[in-house]
């Protein structure tokens, strides 16, 4: 070998060396958790697509049309989103039943915007012992802010404490004397609500709440309870419920020609799930809250973030109404999802998930103009600014400045 061609071979094999080396450093610098490999996610959700509560299966519905929508973008970082979503019925024994499903059969990668605040409260500690990220949560309940007993779970939306506690702190503004009914879902739900109320009245509430009903989501009506509620002389109603039961209530109070000041709980806040079916007419005035912006106001129109959101439902989600609130949260968490595991990049464990999720700063296009996503190592509240709004008999308008609290 002569000692050019000695030395050529030597470079190369260097080279050679060198690009192995480099080939296995970076092959080194993915870690990966159960559910991802180098072409897909595994996503596991869990909605109630049946149930008295059917209507929030639109929720899982658009957070999967906005996953479509990524991986036919690319995907996440080159991975597609694989989203297994199951139904729950709205029973808790069934979101058991499916979350063992989706982890120990499926191997998903995390559990996201499971719905459900009872259900998920009967998933929790499994998926924290499981060390499985029950992630953004389908529920504003403040026990999904409990970073130290419970850390692989993480909410989403502003919790049901503060919106009562504002509710409250409204009734008292606007009517001192305020005489006060509450309809309220005999669940953590319907409580978690009531405690935020009452923290809203202030020292003289129980003075002020002539009536307090409540109600199963089994139940087939809630007529006796309003009746009840009229009967007590209220002249404020304060309605803590899910979709069927609030327009349940608003049509009843119509029918009867019962004109209370009337609250309604942000997730019954949807024109087209909640106040259509109770009828228009009926629902004029009524009062409630929302982190959104409203694809119904004339303000939004020809906006760049209402025109990107009607382009994408009538691309990937056109059986769904873009004027239901309902599918503004699957798409805004989606979005938020995504964020978090584009941080994560090549690191997709879960462990590493987690920190991404707590390090989240985000104007999400479809939120309220002023209200942001921000969450830290010691805030597991991602979204905790709020708008009180009224109804108009065509669409909502704002009330007063943007709240916030937890």
């Amino acid at each position: 070998m002569t000692p050019s061609l000695s030395r050529r071979t030597t470079i190369a094999l260097a080279a050679a060396v060198i690009a192995v080396a480099s080939t296995g450093l970076a092959h080194a610098q993915k870690k990966y958790d159960t559910g991802v490999s180098d072409t897909e996610i595994k996503i596991g959700n869990i909605a109630p697509y049946s149930g008295p509560v059917s209507a929030y299966g639109t929720i899982a519905k658009a957070a999967g049309a906005y996953f479509k929508k990524v991986n036919a973008d690319g995907g996440v970082n080159g991975r597609k989103i694989n989203y297994l979503s199951m139904d729950d019925a709205y029973t808790p024994s069934k979101t058991v039943e499916q979350a063992r499903k989706l982890v120990e059969q499926e191997e998903v990668f995390l559990l996201f915007l499971p719905i459900g605040t009872s259900h998920n409260q009967a998933i929790q500690r499994y998926m924290n012992a499981k060390k499985v990220p029950q992630l953004f949560v389908g529920s504003g309940a403040t026990r999904w802010g409990d970073i130290k007993n419970f850390p692989w779970t993480m909410g989403w939306q502003p919790t049901y404490h503060a919106e009562g506690k504002v509710f409250g702190q409204h009734v008292l503004e606007s009517n001192p004397d305020a005489k006060v009914a509450i309809l309220m879902q005999n669940d953590d739900f319907g409580k978690d609500f009531y405690k935020g109320v009452l923290d809203g009245l202030g020292a003289k509430a129980e003075t002020h709440i002539v009536s307090r009903q409540t109600f199963e989501v089994t139940d087939p009506t809630i007529d006796s309870q309003i009746v009840s509620a009229k009967g007590a002389g209220a002249d404020v109603l304060i309605i803590l419920a899910t979709p069927k039961f609030s327009a349940m209530a608003i049509r009843k109070t119509g029918e009867m020609g019962w004109k209370p000041t009337r609250y309604v709980a942000s997730v019954s806040v949807s024109v087209n799930s909640v106040l259509k079916p109770a009828g228009l007419d009926n629902a004029v005035g009524v009062i409630s809250a929302t982190y959104f912006r409203d694809s119904t106001d004339p303000a939004s129109k020809g906006t760049p973030e209402l025109t990107e959101y009607l382009a994408f439902m009538k691309q990937y989600y056109p059986d769904g109404n873009p004027d239901d609130s309902l599918n503004l949260i699957g798409y805004s968490a989606a979005q938020t999802l995504v964020q978090t595991l584009k941080q994560a990049g090549d690191n997709l464990t879960r462990e590493n998930v987690m920190k991404q999720a707590l390090n989240l700063s985000m104007t999400l296009p479809m939120l309220y103009p002023g209200i942001d996503l921000k969450t830290g190592p010691d805030d597991f509240f991602p979204i905790e600014k709020m708008q009180l709004i009224r109804f108009n008999g065509t669409r909502y308008e704002p009330i007063g400045g943007l709240f916030q609290g937890r």
